[in-house]
């Protein structure tokens, strides 16, 4: 199966509701997706299929507006990557 590539705008990217928009959008996830990070990793490992590959350009201008909710996303991610064999995500 061809591994599904998807790509965040870290320059659109300055809050949480910012990243749950396009993370939304790019992924088309269910509408009972409730934009926090629980529901996140609900949807992310019950509703999406594989193989998937996230890539967060310019993740460091998001960090920088973030702060600490993107070191919880990215922990997330990258807790998610350890969870299914299926799913990469890569910061750049």
């Amino acid at each position: 199966m061809p591994v599904k590539r998807y790509r965040l705008a870290g320059k659109k990217i300055r809050s949480l509701g910012d990243f749950y928009d396009q993370i939304s959008e790019k992924l088309n996830l269910p509408i009972h997706f409730g934009r926090n990070l629980d529901a996140l990793w609900d949807v992310l490992t019950g509703d999406v299929e594989g193989p998937l590959e996230i890539r967060w350009a310019d993740s460091a201008f998001s960090k920088v507006f973030m702060g600490s909710d993107f070191d919880k996303v990215e922990r997330l991610l990258k807790d998610l990557e350890k969870e299914r064999e299926d799913f990469r995500v890569f910061f750049q």
